[in-house]
């Protein structure tokens, strides 16, 4: 079996994902190594993530160094891999879906709704931002950066009464301690791909490609084709207030789906079924934007609150 280099970004997080798949990998006797990566999204640490508008800003130097062949494979966030892929790049695989919901993390509050008036609730995400404000227009919702663990702690230091993080993240890192409530998807849609890793390759690697055959989910995979078809319609990014969430009922692919205002005040939903995952995701854009989709996001964009997909 030949030897795999894997590109990963140095977080926690991001090592677990890494880790996860090369022990996958050395299971079918593959030799793994596995080289950090730092990229742009890990050295901008003082700005909301939705105003720094670097399109791939945690893929760029990760898909250099698969360019150039110093790794062989990339393990991402699938949320945080832009919906086209630079020329020269493909998604080998989709692995098995964690938990895509997000999660309410409090040390004295069970649940949203326990929130007193004006509490302070941390979160970079315009998407969580907005659907918060959309049933507690009262919360004073604050800016949250860093990993997993300085987001905890400022939660455990009292410098917020919630915070809000990808369950998935914190099940993964066995951090489950302050998960006082796991979100529904109907109150808060989750972001295209949560939950989810996405195997990039150098297009056309087809020996690589049949390596990592074996790690592609067909549900997983079905499912976020669908969210990222309905996000690259809506000509968003990760960090812009859409939610998408597909799942399997009864046989067909369901597809739950938002747009909203950032201060919460207007907020269009979508809900459909279809067999065929990029043209259900394309159905549910079309009908959010011409229900005034376009006009939330124009003024997202406008107002400064995101920046727009950089080509």
């Amino acid at each position: 079996m030949p030897h795999l280099r894997i590109g990963s970004r140095g977080s926690q997080l991001a090592l677990w994902q890494a880790n996860h798949i090369s022990a996958l990998l050395r299971a079918r006797g593959h030799e793994v190594e596995i080289e950090i990566i730092h990229t742009t999204g890990d050295k901008i640490t003082d700005v909301a993530l939705a105003k720094v508008g670097t399109k791939g800003m945690f893929t760029k130097e990760i898909e250099e160094a698969l360019a150039s062949g110093r790794v062989d494979l990339a393990v991402h966030s699938l949320k945080d891999l832009p919906t086209e892929l630079p020329a020269g790049f493909e998604i080998a695989a989709i692995t098995e879906r964690q938990d895509p919901r997000d999660a309410f993390c409090s040390r004295h509050y069970a649940k949203v709704e326990d929130l007193p008036q004006r509490a302070r609730v941390g979160t970079s995400s315009l998407r969580r931002q907005a659907q918060l404000k959309a049933i507690r227009p009262d919360l004073d919702i604050h800016p949250l950066r860093g990993n997993v663990d300085t987001r905890l702690r400022k939660l455990e230091q009292g410098e917020y009464d919630a915070i809000i993080l990808a369950s998935a993240g914190l099940k993964r890192l066995g951090k489950t301690e302050l998960i006082k409530q796991i979100i529904s998807a109907e109150i808060m849609c989750p972001a295209a791909g949560q939950g989810a890793l996405g195997i990039e390759i150098r297009a056309g690697d087809s020996a690589t490609l049949d390596h990592l055959g074996f790690l592609n989910d067909p549900n997983a995979r079905a499912a976020t084709t669908c969210e990222r078809a309905l996000l690259n319609r809506l000509g968003g990014g990760c960090q812009v207030p859409i939610g998408a969430f597909a799942e399997m009922r009864n046989g067909r692919l369901h597809l739950e789906s938002i747009v909203a205002d950032p201060d919460g005040s207007k907020l269009l939903r979508d809900s459909r079924d279809g067999d065929d995952p990029e043209k259900l995701g394309n159905a549910a854009g079309e009908t959010l934007l011409a229900r005034g989709g376009d006009q939330i996001l124009e003024a997202v964009y406008g107002r400064g609150l995101a920046v727009p997909p950089q080509p």
